[in-house]
C-alpha cells in the first residue's frame, strides 16, 4: 500500500469516527457530512453508516443508494443488506428486499431478524396479491352493475333485453348467444350489436359472472375424468395444486373452488382470463395431471 493510500484510509477512518461522535451527541446533520467524507473511501462500513442515518432522517434515496454500493463490495455488508431489505419493502419492491434476505441467510441460515424479516417479507407478498385481486374484483363487480341503458344499442336490442329482464352487464353476460336469438324477433343483427358492446367491456355472452367472480352455470361437466377418479379427488379444493400467482388469480376470478370444477373448464376459457398465458396454462394442466385429471376439452 503506498503512503498516498494509507493517508487517505487514515483520513476516512477519522472522518468515520468523529461522524459517530457526532451521531452519539445527537447532531445527525453534522454526521452526515462526516459519513460522506468518510464514504468517499468506498469502505463497506461507511457506506452503511451513511446510509443508516440518511434513512434516519428521510432521505431514502440516498440512503439506498448507499446501501446498495456497501452491498456491492465482497463480502457484502450484512447490516447494509438488513436495511436494504427493509427499505426495498417499504417502497413494495418485494422481489429485490426478498433477494437481499436470502444473501444474508446464504451466508448464516439462522440469522434471527433475517428469519424473521423473510417471514415479513413473504407476508407483504401475498398482502400484495391479495389487494391487487381485491381492487380486480371491485371493478370487474362495478362494471357488471352498469346498466345497459347506458349504451347506445338498438330499439329493437334494448327491447328484447327489457323483455328477458336483463338490466345490467352482470345480467347480460349470464345468457347464451342462443338463448338471445330463442326469443321473438330479436335477430343476428342485434346479437352481434351486442357481443360487440360487450367485446369493448371484455366481456362476453355466456360468461356467467355473478358478482364479479365467475361460477359455471350449471353443474361441472366432467365426462372426460369420471370412473377415472374418486369423488374424493374431485372435491378437493383447488389450493392443494399450490399454483403460482398469475394462475391462481385466474381460477379464483372464475370463480373455481375444486378440482372438479377446475377441470370442467376448457383450455379456452381459462385463456380468456386477462393476463392468462400459455405458461399458466402449462402449469394448470401439470399439476392437475398429478391428481389423475386434465381440462375438459370440446369435440
Amino acid at each position: 500500500m503506498t503512503t498516498t493510500e494509507t493517508l487517505d484510509l487514515r483520513t476516512a477512518e477519522q472522518h468515520f469516527k468523529n461522524g459517530l461522535a457526532a451521531e452519539q451527541a445527537g447532531d445527525k446533520t453534522k454526521a452526515i457530512s462526516e459519513f460522506r467524507r468518510a464514504a468517499l473511501s468506498g469502505h463497506p462500513e461507511h457506506l452503511f453508516r451513511l446510509g443508516y442515518v440518511l434513512d434516519l432522517v428521510g432521505e431514502e434515496d440516498e440512503a439506498i443508494e448507499c446501501l446498495e454500493q456497501a452491498v456491492d463490495r465482497s463480502p457484502a455488508h450484512i447490516n447494509a443488506l438488513m436495511n436494504l431489505a427493509i427499505l426495498y419493502e417499504d417502497r413494495g419492491d418485494i422481489n429485490r428486499a426478498e433477494k437481499c434476505l436470502r444473501q444474508v441467510l446464504d451466508t448464516d441460515p439462522n440469522h434471527p431478524r433475517a428469519r424473521m424479516y423473510m417471514k415479513d417479507v413473504r407476508a407483504s407478498r401475498n398482502m400484495y396479491y391479495d389487494e391487487e385481486f381485491a381492487r380486480d374484483i371491485a371493478k370487474r363487480s362495478q362494471l357488471l352493475d352498469t346498466p345497459v341503458t347506458d349504451f347506445e344499442l338498438s330499439v329493437r336490442a334494448r327491447n328484447c333485453l327489457k323483455r328477458v329482464g336483463v338490466r345490467t352487464l352482470g345480467d347480460l353476460v349470464k345468457i347464451t348467444e342462443a338463448e338471445l336469438l330463442s326469443y321473438k324477433n330479436f335477430g343476428e343483427t342485434s346479437l352481434n350489436e351486442i357481443k360487440a358492446m360487450l367485446a369493448i367491456k371484455d366481456l362476453r355472452l355466456g360468461q356467467t359472472i355473478e358478482g364479479g367472480m365467475g361460477k359455471p352455470s350449471n353443474a361441472p361437466k366432467l365426462d372426460h375424468v369420471k370412473g377415472k377418479v374418486s369423488d374424493a379427488v374431485l372435491n378437493k379444493p383447488v389450493s392443494v395444486l399450490e399454483l403460482s400467482v398469475r394462475p391462481r388469480k385466474a381460477v379464483q376470478l372464475l370463480g373455481i373452488q375444486s378440482l372438479g370444477e377446475l377441470a370442467s373448464r376448457t383450455e379456452a376459457e381459462l385463456m380468456g382470463v386477462k393476463n392468462f398465458g400459455s405458461n399458466s396454462l402449462d402449469e394448470i394442466k401439470a399439476k392437475l395431471g398429478e391428481f389423475g385429471l386434465a381440462l375438459r376439452t370440446v369435440e
